[in-house]
């Protein structure tokens, strides 16, 4: 399971890359044309803020799973560690209601732009593709964060290398 899920975010981080790689093309590209040629692309600006909102979906997912966000430690330090993991697992359930609640206003924001035909002013790209690539995104954050959730509530997956090892000692009297 643990290689699988390792194999999962392997993929949606080479997705975030790659979109985040296309966004960077197309927004040097756009201000190449409009500083340099007096003609930028059309529909730069609705393609890039799309994308980078896609990138970031994308990029949360992966952070869902590896645990990698930005966290502050201050009243954790000083708790025991047996605290300090339900604490975290409070955490993760917090950030995973909230994920689902994300995941579900996008869906019915991709369905709003489908049902209204919405499209891009230039060039009339239909913009529910993206708001869909999105929204697969925040549907693979509520994967990545639930799957971390489980993981913690196992005892297998919060704290980092140290703290875990140090558990592992207190939890086999080592210590």
């Amino acid at each position: 399971m643990i290689r699988f899920l390792e194999r999962y975010c392997q993929i949606v981080e080479v997705v975030a890359g790659l979109l985040l790689g296309a966004v960077t093309i197309l927004i040097v590209a756009s201000t190449i044309g409009r500083y340099l040629f007096a003609r930028p692309i059309p529909d730069a600006f609705d393609l890039s803020r799309l994308m980078i909102g896609a990138c970031v979906m994308w990029g949360f997912a992966s952070v869902g799973y590896r645990g990698g966000h930005i966290k502050i430690d201050l009243f954790a330090e000083m708790m025991p560690l047996r605290v300090r993991r339900w604490v975290d697992a409070f955490a993760w359930s917090v950030l995973l209601f909230f994920v689902i609640l994300l995941a579900w206003k996008i869906l019915v924001r991709t369905e709003s732009a489908f049902n209204g035909n919405e499209s891009t002013f230039d060039l009339q790209i239909r913009v529910w593709p993206m708001f869909a690539l999105i929204w697969v995104g925040a549907a693979s954050a509520v994967i990545t964060v639930a799957v971390r959730l489980i993981l913690i509530l196992q005892g297998r997956g919060s704290l980092e290398h140290s703290e875990a090892s140090e558990f592992a000692e207190i939890e086999h009297g080592e210590r």
